[in-house]
């Protein structure tokens, strides 16, 4: 453990480098979105290539981020975030120079692995870092810091792909990476949790990875209707299962199934469940249907998602003021009732939408209601376990988040109807696309449903998150804690 001083020259400078760091894989998740239908058009993909450019990256970073904070515990915080770097920004070049759909679905693969090896030890690197007198304000700076540039990704995806391409919505991670980490070299110190580790769940983690990847590929691939499929979709429920075993049976797993034992802590991650799949839905959809329904640029899509994520930034602490008040489950309740309500006002949007009376009033609700319940939500899923299992809480929680999205992004073309070249075609793709708000706005009633029935007030003098600002419109923020041999991260 350091003491290092957030007003110090090295301070700053270890803040830069956490935020470079964590703000390469953030901004990455949300500027793909604005880039696919030129992805498609250039690389001649069809809609299944599409999911799986969102989805080989969700993939293996859900299934692998909470090994890799155990790997930055062990071998040294400033060592694996540096490698995550490099990791993430050599797949980022190969992303940008694939030569079609399949190379670059395996370069998104990779770059999920260099996301779960940096994500986790940016924060890592904070809480080890600073003087604890500083420590809660480095991790506000940080969180702010990356909420801008959660904001400013869908704007920037959008200016790349109108301007020098789509690649260099990839490209731009080089010279990130290569101002990141001779930073980190220099001026971060490194740290390692010195006590005695067990060995790492490999098992699970890849029964974990190998389940996600099986369901996801059935969902994809299910409209063909193939023995192949079927026989895939067994096999993923066959390696959730075993996943569920060996958690059960290892001494030292990474997802200890005793902590479901806490009701409350059941409940959230449900919730989450639905939340996070209806808002990985969404946004994978919205901004294709602006491109190929309404007709926007990318840059105009990009632009026209920012109302949501500058509402996030500007009024969720509050909001996780207001429910340490009030309790969490009215904003439970209330705030995917707002989603669903904003999911259904995006009917609205078809042919030559206008953005002031068509899209910014859904946006503008959509924005509310997770302002609403983000928080919140965070709050209450620390709050529902002991403090010592905080940061195992949250980093469950989070790979909840990860997997419902994975799982949405993979399952809701399939049931809206949405064909191989759905995208292609404006008329079909608003076709589907009303079949799919009302199928998204569905899942936030019952999260809502379920959080009315099942989410209570915490315990007085309950853990509460650190990070109370939250700029990621896909996943709730990393909550670490350093110590019992590895950390978890959300």
């Amino acid at each position: 453990m350091s003491d290092v001083r957030l007003a110090s020259p090295q301070g700053k400078w270890i803040l830069l480098t956490t935020v470079l760091g964590s703000s390469m894989a953030m901004v990455d998740s949300t500027v793909v979105n604005v880039a696919l239908p030129r992805i498609g058009r250039d690389l001649d993909a069809d809609l299944a290539a599409l999911q799986w450019t969102v989805n080989a990256y969700m993939l293996t970073l859900a299934g692998l981020i909470l090994l890799g904070g155990s790997l930055g515990d062990r071998y040294g915080r400033r060592k694996i975030f540096v490698l995550g770097v490099v990791w993430f920004a050599t797949a980022s070049l190969l992303c940008g120079l694939a030569p079609g759909a399949g190379v670059l679905v395996a370069a998104r693969a990779l770059q999920g692995v260099g996301g779960a090896l940096l994500t986790p030890g940016s924060l890592a690197l904070i809480q080890a870092s600073f003087h604890p007198d500083d420590r809660a304000r480095a991790v506000g700076l940080w969180s702010g810091f990356g909420g801008i540039g959660a904001a400013v990704g869908p704007f920037l995806g959008g200016w790349l792909v109108d301007g020098p391409g789509w690649r260099w919505v990839f490209l731009i991670n080089v010279p990130l990476a290569l101002l990141c980490a001779p930073i980190a070299l220099r001026h971060v110190p490194e740290s390692a949790d010195g006590r005695k580790h067990g060995g790492f769940d490999v098992l699970g983690a890849a029964l974990g990875a190998i389940a996600l990847a099986l369901v996801t590929y059935a969902l994809i691939e299910a409209r063909n209707g193939s023995l192949v499929v079927a026989v895939t979709a067994v096999a993923g429920l066959v390696a959730g299962v075993a996943f569920v075993y060996v958690e059960k049976r290892r001494p030292d797993p990474m997802m200890p199934l005793d902590i479901f034992a806490s009701r409350q802590f059941t409940a959230v991650n449900l919730v989450t469940v639905c939340v996070y799949a209806a808002f990985s839905g969404f946004f994978f959809l919205a901004a294709l249907q602006l491109q190929v329904v309404a007709g926007y640029s990318a840059l105009q899509a990009g632009t026209a998602l920012l109302p949501t994520t500058a509402l996030m930034l500007l009024f969720s602490a509050r909001s996780g003021e207001l429910a340490q008040r009030i309790g969490p489950r009215i904003p439970l309740t209330v705030g995917p009732l707002l989603c669903a309500a904003a999911m259904l006002l995006m009917l609205r949007v078809g042919p030559n939408a206008s953005y002031l009376t068509d899209v910014l009033p859904a946006l503008l609700v959509m924005g509310t209601g997770m302002v609403t319940l983000v928080a919140p939500l965070t709050a209450t899923v620390l709050a529902s376990v002991d403090t010592a299992r905080a940061g195992l809480a949250s980093g469950i929680n989070n790979a909840a988040a990860r997997a419902a999205g994975l799982i949405a992004v993979a399952a809701l073309p399939l049931l809206a109807g949405m064909g191989p070249d759905a995208y292609r075609s404006a008329s079909a793709f608003d076709d589907a696309f009303r079949r799919a708000m009302p199928l998204c706005a569905a899942v936030l009633v019952l999260g809502a449903i379920l959080a009315y029935a099942t989410v209570r007030r915490p315990a007085p003098g309950c853990r509460r998150p650190e990070c109370l600002t939250h700029g990621s419109i896909t996943a709730p923020p990393l909550e670490p804690r350093v110590g019992k041999g590895r950390l978890e991260a959300g």
